[in-house]
């Protein structure tokens, strides 16, 4: 039988924590390990339980959430990170892929998604709800390159694929938020060819969309 996927909670509303817990536990292959309600008690936690996820509210009190990230990463960089915010500015949204989050949620999101995203950030893949994924896709190429500058070493470690020179320059495009009509323009390519670019890459990096990729190749250094 599979282990269960240990469940950290950091979040300083009582009634958001119990709302969690009892949607999280009613998946049978999910355990909540610990609960903290601050950022300082969700560090010491993370690092004393060994979660494999962690739900992190942004907004904490005694230290917010995006420098529990970064310290968390840092102290315990096999926990998986989900940043939970009732608002979805641009730069909290930057700030924790920067410190590195492995996903970002809306606490106004379909509650009973949770349990699949909590899998899917376990399984090794990023998630974030579509309005987000749209920012960043909007904003990339003039926020992101600047608020992610401080690559973490987790992700500068992995061993990718090589991309070839024409699967970077494909990269590059998608990273700065064009269409694919837009990248075959660009490169002078046909759409099919820029099709198969990107079907390479998003296997190379084991990523499984274009946000992902663009996100993945900016905090590892590939671009």
């Amino acid at each position: 039988m599979d282990e269960k996927v240990k469940v950290l909670l950091v979040e300083d509303h009582p009634h958001m924590r119990k709302s969690l817990r009892r949607l999280l536990e009613s998946d049978k292959a999910i355990e909540i390990v610990g609960e903290a309600c601050d950022g300082r008690e969700g560090v010491e936690m993370c690092v004393k339980l060994k979660p494999d996820v962690v739900l992190l509210d942004v907004g904490l009190p005694v230290m917010d959430g995006i420098e529990a990230c970064r310290m968390m990463r840092e102290k315990e960089p096999s926990a998986k990170i989900i940043m939970l915010t009732s608002h979805n500015n641009e730069r909290d949204i930057f700030a924790s892929l920067a410190a590195g989050a492995n996903g970002y949620c809306l606490k106004d999101s379909d509650f009973r998604k949770f349990p699949q995203i909590v899998q899917t950030v376990k399984g090794g893949d990023l998630w974030l709800d579509a309005v987000i994924a749209a920012k960043v896709l909007k904003v990339l190429p003039t926020t992101a390159s600047t608020l992610i500058s401080q690559k973490l070493p987790a992700e500068q470690q992995i061993v990718y694929e090589p991309l070839s020179k024409r699967e970077v320059e494909v990269l590059e495009l998608l990273v700065d938020g064009l269409s694919n009509s837009d990248i075959a323009a660009r490169m002078g390519i046909g759409i099919e060819t820029v099709k198969t670019h990107i079907k390479s890459i998003l296997g190379k990096l084991a990523v499984s969309d274009r946000t992902q990729a663009a996100i993945k190749a900016l905090r590892a250094g590939i671009i």
